[in-house]
């Protein structure tokens, strides 16, 4: 089976962190900040998404082998 063509969770958690690192940084002009601020928005919803992702499949093996109890919500 061919591998996606989307970037790994690591490679997307990376390009979020240099966006948050120069937006941080406050040197870029507005157009730019609000374009890399776009993107970074973009980047972790999809990382939440690809971590959401991972805990289900975590938990449905866990459920079926009756080893750990799921993920419990932090409040």
């Amino acid at each position: 089976m061919p591998k996606s063509k989307e970037p790994t969770f690591e490679v997307q958690l990376e390009r979020l962190e240099e966006i948050v690192e120069r937006l941080e940084a406050k040197e870029s002009p507005l157009e730019e900040s609000l374009a890399l601020f776009e993107e970074g928005v973009r980047l972790a919803r999809q990382c939440q998404g690809k971590l959401e992702q991972a805990k289900k499949k975590v938990e449905v093996l866990m459920k079926d082998t009756g080893e750990l109890k799921p993920f419990e919500e932090n409040v």
